[in-house]
């Protein structure tokens, strides 16, 4: 099926690199105009140059740390007043820590949460109200392979990417009768930033199944305008998933364990 977005407005956060960045791209060549936050500003406009240079699609960059208490109600209420509606939510701002919980600094669990849950919890329901009154609109939200398993060394991101799974699946679920879509994307390895952030060096497994932003926000994309409630971007990722199942938590944590470290 042939997607065309042209006249619906993505607001994009995290979209200073990775799958930002790619999500920028490709709904941009979807006809999107662009509405990209992140910290960085300067990488922002980097971002905001290529796609300008390739798609003449309208753009704006909004510097703000989401991981600070109110900035997405800060975040909200600036596009409402300058008269911005969104169409598209694409809630990919986020990390991951790598580590074992209790040698992991509090101040950064706290920080990832906020981001992790808290801030895209509040987006979500900010922007789906707006939707909801519309009757149209997209929501994407950013889970992981971790979604479906404890993951020692990844213990509380791993969580939070649970709850963002949980969380998509059940909105996705009270939204049927309305004309707003939402899915959540589960990748697994992927070429981005995540690893330098995380502080992991990539194991031999993670290695070898790591996928493209491209191919996985493509795959992203494709599930959200056709209304899936989660896809898991990649077959092996996908068998991975499906194989969490049947097990007990307590031996899917001792494998987790296993090919994270």
């Amino acid at each position: 099926m042939k997607i065309d977005l042209r006249g619906k407005t993505a607001l994009i956060t995290g979209a200073s690199s990775g799958l930002g960045a790619e999500f920028a791209r490709q709904f941009a060549g979807l006809g999107c105009s662009l509405i990209l936050v992140a910290r960085r500003m300067d990488r922002l406009q980097e971002i905001q140059a290529e796609i300008s240079g390739r798609y003449n699609i309208p753009s704006e960059c909004v510097g703000m740390d989401l991981a600070k208490e109110g900035a997405p109600l800060r975040l909200y209420t600036q596009l409402k007043e300058s008269g911005q509606e969104v169409d598209v939510l694409v809630n990919n701002a986020g990390f991951g820590l790598y580590g074992d919980f209790l040698e992991t600094p509090w101040e950064r669990i706290q920080q990832m949460l906020q981001i992790d849950i808290l801030t895209l919890t509040q987006l979500t329901h900010l922007f789906a109200g707006e939707m909801v009154k519309r009757n149209s609109g997209y929501i994407m939200l950013i889970g992981s392979t971790g979604s479906f398993q404890p993951t020692p060394c990844y213990a509380a991101y791993a969580a939070a990417k649970s709850y963002v799974l949980s969380l998509g699946e059940a909105l996705h679920y009270e939204l049927r009768h309305t004309g707003v879509k939402c899915s959540v994307l589960c990748p697994g390895v992927t070429r981005t930033e995540f690893f330098e952030v995380s502080g992991q060096q990539p194991t031999a497994f993670q290695r070898s199944t790591m996928m493209t932003g491209e191919a996985v926000v493509r795959i992203g994309i494709n599930a959200l305008v056709n209304n899936r409630s989660s896809v898991v971007s990649g077959w092996n990722n996908a068998f991975l998933a499906w194989g969490t199942r049947l097990p007990p938590h307590q031996t899917l944590a001792a494998v987790s364990n296993r090919l994270m470290r």
